[in-house]
């Protein structure tokens, strides 16, 4: 059974648990092997190169734009890898080959960079495909660093392992994405080897161009599909559960089990990803079934997402959802009868990049729940320019979703459990499907939300 685990940043900053509960377990001799791990950069690297996922706080990419010092930023940059790197001693990590290793990848990138801002200074290029460029090179450093360690450490440990470097730094082939993967898996033997490689893949179209921070599930995704994998695998720092464990508590989280590829995309469409949208397709179209696992529980199956599995027993897999929200309600007199009033909403929406999470109407008024960021600001300050009344309102969005949930009984429990909290439903929305319940409600209780659904829902 050959199988493609990606590795998240948390857990690769723990690879000492990584490598007795994942790669070795119980295992032994040809039992490593048959196996890929796609790893992203330790935890906080990518955040120190580009910028802060969360906080948005810049890192070393924003140097580079406003023309600074990114040089000796980089050099504290690489002092800052070298102590992550004493951390691995123990377990296995020649310090000096992979501090030998890192300095000269960093200074490929400085020459990389220096190259990009000479061209950027003639103004015969497009300034954004320049900035995209540096962004890609910054982005590939953190994936080269933690896979070339972690192919160093399992090599010292006794199992055979190679590093597949995607990230294209010593070639100027003109590969597209999914050639560079099939070019570096061409011809391996997975049977007598563990094959580590970069979350970051190198290509013409540019990686981040369509998935930015997300590059690392899609090199995931791709080379599952190239190698046909049976199963893919994506180890976190926790597990797929019933609720968010910081919100309900970890012993009344639960593990979800089985689940399908639409729960998969609700979850994206509320950012809160299971696996990135657009690496999940790519897996499903292929029949290849996704198991997410809890990295420090290794003996746990886990959550195993595949395309046609309906639960046997009616039940709410999961409550999530996010208090980054706004309620945009637009409201017109005229709107009644109008017939495609909403398309003119949706050419303003499209023009500003902005999509909506939910959307539901009456005669004269459309609702719809977007995120709460600076393309929402500018797209409410023109809709409130063109149309009659914009109301819009900070808010909260909670979702209740299951593949068997499409019966009576579901939508009067979680409503009454919101009720029992005093919690008023501002905007709801449901489609024929009936995979997902989205309930509107105040950001104030969004926590006290999620407890109550995943209280009245979820407990089995």
């Amino acid at each position: 059974m050959l199988t493609v685990e990606k590795i998240g940043g948390t857990s690769m900053s723990q690879f000492q648990d990584v490598l007795q509960n994942i790669i070795k377990g119980n295992r032994k001799g040809d039992e490593y092997y048959n196996r890929i791990f796609v790893v992203s950069a330790y935890n906080n690297v990518t955040n120190w190169l580009l910028e802060h996922k969360k906080t948005g706080e810049p890192g070393i990419y924003n140097k580079f734009l406003r023309g600074e010092d990114y040089s000796s930023a980089l050099d504290s940059f690489c002092q800052r890898l070298l102590l992550i790197n004493d951390g691995f001693a123990d377990i296995g990590l020649d310090l000096k080959e992979a501090r030998d290793f890192i300095r000269f990848r960093i200074d490929q990138a400085k020459t990389l960079l220096y190259s990009l801002g000479k061209v950027l200074a003639s103004g015969y290029v497009n300034m954004a495909d320049i900035h995209l460029a540096a962004r890609e090179i910054l982005a590939s450093i953190g994936e080269a660093h933690s896979g070339w360690n972690s192919v160093n450490i399992l090599n010292n440990n006794g199992i055979n392992a190679r590093f597949i470097d995607l990230c294209g730094f010593n070639d100027n082939e003109p590969l597209t994405i999914d050639q560079r993967i099939h070019r570096e898996f061409a011809g391996v033997d997975f049977s007598n080897i563990v094959c580590v490689a970069t979350g970051y893949t190198k290509g013409t179209e540019g990686i981040m161009r369509a998935f930015d921070r997300g590059y690392s599930e899609v090199t995931f995704s791709k080379i599952a599909v190239e190698v046909k994998a049976d199963e893919a695998v994506i180890h976190k720092e926790y597990h797929l559960s019933s609720a968010d464990p910081k919100i309900v508590g970890v012993e009344n989280s639960i593990p979800v089990g089985q689940t399908n590829y639409i729960i998969a995309d609700q979850l994206a469409d509320i950012g809160m990803e299971a696996i990135h949208p657009k690496a999940a397709k790519p897996l499903e179209l292929a029949g290849i079934n996704i198991r997410i696992k809890n990295t420090f529980e290794p003996e746990h199956p886990g959550t195993l997402i595949s395309r046609d599995y309906v639960s046997p027993e009616p039940r709410v897999e999961i409550v999530s959802g996010s208090r980054k929200v706004i309620a945009v309600e637009i409201h017109d007199p005229m709107m009644v009868g109008e017939v495609g009033y909403d398309a003119r909403i949706m050419h303003y929406f499209q023009k500003h990049n902005v999509s909506y999470i939910l959307k539901s109407t009456n005669a004269n008024s459309i609702t719809m729940v977007i995120w709460d960021n600076e393309r929402a600001s500018e797209l409410i300050r023109v809709l409130k320019e063109v149309f009659y009344q914009v109301t819009v309102k900070p808010a909260a969005i909670i979702c209740a979703m299951g593949t068997n949930i499409a019966m009576p009984g579901f939508l009067y429990r979680a409503a009454k459990a919101l009720h029992e909290k005093g919690i008023n439903v501002e905007s709801f929305a449901q489609s024929l499907m009936q995979v997902n319940m989205q309930f509107v409600i105040s950001r104030e209780h969004y926590e006290e939300g999620v407890i109550a659904l995943n209280e009245a829902l979820c407990k089995r």
